[in-house]
């Protein structure tokens, strides 16, 4: 038949018919697509020394995590691991968990991101982590990850923010200009702490740091309590939150544990992560209390790290990196910006440190002394006498004290640590009656002030002293009876 004698319609209907074809064959592929197995890009794991893994046949960045396929048999598949270094094209990665039954040539998968986060938030930057943050989790007890650990359920979170923050501009900060209530006598009356202050906290093992941080953290007026256990044992974990923090404590708190068991990734997570939500409550403008027991162990872990990886040791067997971790760390405490009002948060920040031996000098100490705004002194002498809290006045100092009390409690302070020094100085010629009264007026106050010395500097467990009480109970002391 020629085109001249073709019925009406017959063109369309051939193309409707081949339009057909090409649906079919489209939807046949698009069902075949559909049942097919992506294609993922994985290296091989090539060695296992120690703490640190190397792969090859990835190109990921510093901080990206990873999933090493682990043998059948395993209750897990993979294990996670994070890539901490490179050398060429091998990747160094460090396992969050145990590495028994990782074998050589194990499938190494990069761990992506979630575009958006189901609560969202914005697409997260390659290599960086997003936990979870927001007022529902207050009385609730996270590990390093995110994982509630005190079995009460999910966590009601409203949204994620990354671990690292960008560092705060030093001219944005309001300045530490009003005090801060932790509910300890010794510390708001002679060693005042001011909104924002970041303070070190000095200790060797067993001579009662803990008691007191849960005593300002139960007693502070600030709003919000962020607890950072890390590196801690984990009998210490439950016992802080039972019996030294209590329920009033927990109540406005978040406790992140990642204690002395976990990997030296997850211990420095956990300090990140308790920044992090100290960050959070601080821009919706509250007062937090941030305490990070201790700071030490997280030096220790990012040692542990640094070392794996071939970096040089450098102070005492610490790596350069490791004192350039800690003020990048404690410099995200502090105040936050001020808005029209004047009103803005605060993160104060009580940092532990453990004094190896009771050494002052320990790398550590030295280091964060410099870095702080302050520190407060525990003394093992005093401890062993029945002394609690067992602070060293003449060893401890408040940096930003002298701007936030007025003329008269300082000549007040003053003068106690003078009665103090003076006492302290001829104590052993007064215990042996060597000295005879008379002979020094000064020394004879001393003698005479120092019961009531002692008395205000000790105080009861459960015993509360605001600030205004401290300061009436310091004036009181050196007034004639």
């Amino acid at each position: 038949m020629t085109d001249a004698y073709k019925p009406a319609g017959a063109d369309q209907a051939a193309n409707n018919r081949h339009l057909q074809a090409w649906r079919n064959t489209l939807g046949n592929a698009s069902i075949s697509v559909g049942r097919s197995i992506p294609i993922r890009t994985y290296g091989r794991l090539t060695r296992a020394v120690g703490l640190v893994l190397e792969a090859v046949g990835l190109r990921l960045p510093v901080g990206s995590d990873c999933l090493i396929e682990l043998p059948p048999g395993y209750a897990q598949r993979t294990t996670e691991a994070e890539v901490v270094g490179f050398a060429g094209d091998r990747l160094f990665l460090m396992p969050q968990t145990e590495v028994a039954g990782l074998l050589p040539g194990a499938r190494v998968y990069p761990l992506e991101a979630a575009a958006v986060s189901g609560n969202g938030s914005p697409p997260a930057e390659p290599g960086s982590k997003r936990l979870p943050v927001g007022e529902a989790m207050l009385g609730r007890v996270v590990d390093a990850a995110g994982r509630p650990l005190d079995g009460l359920g999910p966590l009601d979170f409203s949204r994620e923010v990354p671990l690292s923050a960008a560092p705060v501009n030093p001219l944005a900060r309001a300045p530490i200009d009003s005090v801060l209530d932790v509910g300890v006598r010794a510390i708001n009356a002679l060693l005042t702490v001011g909104r924002g202050q970041r303070m070190g906290l000095f200790a060797g093992s067993g001579v009662g740091k803990s008691v007191l941080l849960g005593m300002m953290a139960r007693y502070t007026s600030a709003e919000v309590i962020i607890v950072g256990l890390i590196g801690e044992r984990g009998r210490e974990v439950k016992d802080f939150i039972e019996n030294t923090l209590g329920v009033e404590g927990l109540a406005r708190a978040v406790v992140v544990a990642a204690p002395a068991d976990t990997s030296p990734l997850l211990r420095l997570q956990g300090a990140a992560y308790a920044t992090s939500l100290a960050e959070y409550f601080r821009d919706q403008g509250k007062d937090v209390l941030l305490i990070m027991d201790s700071l030490t162990r997280y030096a220790m872990a990012q040692r542990e790290i640094a070392l794996a990886v071939g970096e040089p040791p450098a102070t005492k067997g610490y790596p350069p990196s490791v004192f350039a971790k800690l003020p990048a760390l404690v410099e995200r405490a502090g105040n936050g910006a001020r808005d029209a009002s004047g009103k803005g948060g605060a993160i104060t920040a009580f940092y532990t440190v453990l004094t190896e031996g009771d050494d002052q000098q320990d790398p550590i100490a030295d280091a964060a002394r410099a870095i702080l705004d302050g520190h407060v002194v525990l003394s093992r002498s005093l401890a062993e006498s029945g002394h609690y809290p067992a602070i060293d006045i003449e060893a401890s100092i408040s940096r930003a004290m002298t701007s936030l009390i007025e003329p008269a409690q300082f000549d007040a302070v003053r003068r106690f640590k003078q009665m103090l020094s003076r006492y302290q100085r001829n104590r052993d010629l007064i215990s042996v009656g060597a000295y005879a009264p008379g002979h020094d007026l000064q020394l004879d106050k001393a003698i005479a002030l120092y019961p009531k010395i002692e008395a205000f500097l000790q105080q009861g467990m459960t015993e509360r002293a605001d600030y205004m009480e401290a300061i009436a109970q310091l004036e009181q002391l050196f007034q004639p009876e």
